[in-house]
């Protein structure tokens, strides 16, 4: 493999475990009682002042009148709040076998709106990796109020990957990114006002914004240094992150159908390496 694309590979990787390392605070958080509003408001806002001296540009003033940043952002807020209700009473692990539902509604969508080229051998790996989220939150036979929100944030993390791709001409990566800590935390600004607990948990929160922020940081450097098609299998190594969180913190683990899905889930996610010919460095 080149070098650029090995180094992308890492910094990928260390990114999708930062993610679900964040949402691990969000769930103590919120199973102690704190409104996932909150927490979701507190992460856009903290992430927002960690990032803008580092980032702050004018041309991301451009980006903010744009009506696509606004709907993309919008469905950001949806996936994050809707997922931190999961987490409130689920096991993390859990939570994000369901939650990968959305790079499945994404192809779709991807086919569909915007007129990306399907593959035969790509929707038999999506239909084993939905076979696999069925495993996890067992539809009709053990399925819980936060599986369905977990599955619910899937379908939104799905339209947000679509909608990712359909604004990334608009701007550059860390621009945009600015863009949706900022709409992201105007957005969810009168909930978590109202729901600023009594005792503020203010050590989770710096660990649920900076994780969250430094994850979504480096997803933009692995793109800078490799394509989309290369790196999209490594967003599966968040279930990797997501077992164990749950384990370390919460002494969680899956039981057997939901481990034998998300393992389902992850080869799946990854068999993708094997459809896509040598990468070219661009």
């Amino acid at each position: 493999m080149d070098a650029r694309y090995l180094q992308a590979a890492l910094i990928m990787s260390l990114g999708m475990l930062l993610i679900p390392f964040g949402d691990t605070a969000g769930k103590m958080m919120t199973s102690a009682g704190v409104a996932p509003l909150f927490v979701a408001w507190t992460r856009y806002g903290l992430g927002l002042v960690l990032l803008i001296p580092f980032v702050w540009d004018r041309a991301i003033l451009g980006l903010l009148k744009d009506r696509r940043i606004w709907l993309r952002s919008a469905v950001q807020t949806v996936t994050i709040s809707t997922i931190l209700t999961a987490l409130k009473t689920e096991p993390i692990a859990n939570v994000f076998g369901a939650f990968f539902l959305g790079p499945m509604v994404s192809y779709v969508l991807s086919v569909w709106l915007l007129k990306e080229r399907g593959s035969l051998a790509r929707i038999l790996l999506l239909l084993i990796g939905l076979a696999g989220v069925f495993l996890v939150v067992k539809p009709g036979f053990g399925m819980t109020p936060g599986l369905g929100w977990a599955l619910v944030s899937g379908c939104f993390y799905g339209m947000f990957l679509t909608a990712s791709r359909w604004v990334q001409p608009l701007g550059k990566p860390l621009h945009l990114l600015l863009s949706q800590l900022a709409i992201g935390a105007l957005l969810l600004l009168p909930f978590g006002v109202a729901q600023i607990p009594a005792d503020i948990p203010w050590g989770l929160m710096f660990w649920s914004a900076t994780a969250s922020m430094f994850g979504n940081l480096f997803l933009v450097f692995a793109y800078a240094r490799a394509g989309a098609s290369f790196l999209a299998p490594f967003v599966y190594m968040q279930l990797i992150g997501a077992a164990a969180y749950g384990f370390v913190f919460f002494g969680n683990w899956p039981d057997p159908l939901a481990a034998i899905g998300i393992a389902v889930i992850f080869a799946s996610g990854f068999a993708n390496l094997f459809l896509r010919s040598s990468p070219r460095a661009p």
